[in-house]
């Protein structure tokens, strides 16, 4: 019986694909593991962060919870702790609860299936399809933004806003359950995301080297929705370090549980005038929230003088700098106590992609 065409296009395209792959793919510490757990807090890290800043933060937070049941038992301020600087922390509260319910409510199993996956908080298509395929060979597709990325490109098809939206989701997801190469569904699809995370990319794709170059309609060129314009905002933070017991301690003021975002983290406390004078400007760094650019200014504070240039707005606390590294930081607390030299430095501190809550 002869193959159909399109049935020999796809079969070639997966073994090109997964041969790139098996050559080329980035040596990551979460592909040595098939631990759904060890793969579910990778995928939930790498949401919205760069590799390089989660590569050594995954080591740390598994080092610290190496398994579900010790994540479910730990404070949430140890868990926030452990992943601050990587942003977007309702991610790290979601996986908390989470694995708070398997522990609980599935006696420590977590679900197999792609399907039942979604059922725990938190856990989305993507996530649950990734956990799925790559810890339990299910054929289901992961579909991110490298993944949608790389097939409008091979379809040719329009990712503009003019005939974007939910029906070209649909088309994509529908691409991607098809060309999923049933016998290695999980090699598959980290083929897919690192294709589209190392070649495909966004801007100056390098398609002299693509593996599916002979497969795309496009060779890297097609409409693309503008990405939004960054906002930019000035705000200043207080620096108040004092000696107490030959120890030295530092002021820290922990956001309210009301807070839309980063909620009982611990931040400097805000200056009253944003607009401080250079003179007495400690340092100045940039630090990207979502679609916001700080341009912050922090200034040393003496500590009879914080009361009347900082802004009171949740509990302060003088913390002992050597506790105060193992806290649940916001990244820009971390940021600037490190450069500071207050802090022992944690890898990527000074490198924080865009996160908030």
């Amino acid at each position: 019986m002869e193959i159909p065409e399109e049935d020999l296009k796809t079969a070639r395209l997966r073994r090109q694909l997964l041969s790139w792959y098996g050559r080329s793919r980035r040596d990551l510490p979460w592909r040595e593991s098939t631990d759904p757990y060890a793969i579910w807090v990778s995928e939930i890290m790498l949401q919205q962060t760069r590799v390089a800043v989660v590569v050594e933060r995954y080591q740390a937070f598994l080092e610290r919870f190496p398994t579900l049941d010790a994540l479910a038992g730990a404070p949430e301020q140890e868990v926030l702790a452990l992943w601050s600087g990587l942003g977007y922390y309702r991610r790290a509260r979601m996986l908390h609860k989470a694995a708070q319910f398997v522990s609980t409510q599935r006696m420590g199993h977590m679900p197999v299936k792609a399907e039942d996956l979604r059922t725990l908080p938190g856990v989305g298509p993507y996530t649950a399809a990734a956990i799925a395929s790559i810890a339990h060979n299910e054929r289901v597709a992961v579909v991110d933004g490298n993944v949608e990325r790389v097939l409008c490109r091979l379809e040719g098809w329009d990712a503009s806003g003019r005939s974007s939206g939910a029906a070209l989701r649909r088309k994509i997801e529908a691409r991607a359950d098809e060309l999923v190469d049933p016998a290695q569904p999980g090699d598959f699809n980290q083929a897919m995301m690192e294709l589209g995370a190392t070649v495909c990319l966004p801007r100056n794709p390098e398609c002299l080297v693509c593996p599916l170059a002979s497969h795309c309609v496009t060779r890297g060129e097609h409409k693309t929705q503008a990405r939004p314009r960054m906002l930019s905002r000035e705000v200043a933070y207080a620096l108040a370090v004092r000696e107490n017991q030959g120890q030295e301690e530092v002021l820290l003021e922990q956001r309210s549980p009301e807070q839309t975002v980063m909620p009982g983290l611990w931040e400097l406390p805000a200056l009253v005038d944003p607009k401080v004078p250079e003179a007495d400007v400690r340092m100045s760094v940039r630090h990207a929230i979502m679609q916001v650019n700080y341009y912050v200014r922090i200034r040393n504070v003496a500590v009879d003088e914080v009361d009347n240039l900082t802004v009171p707005a949740g509990e302060r606390r003088w913390v002992a700098l050597d506790v105060a590294g193992k806290m649940a930081l916001t990244g820009l607390a971390r940021k600037v106590l490190t450069r500071a030299h207050l802090l022992a430095g944690m890898a990527g501190a000074g490198g924080i992609q865009p996160g908030g809550e």
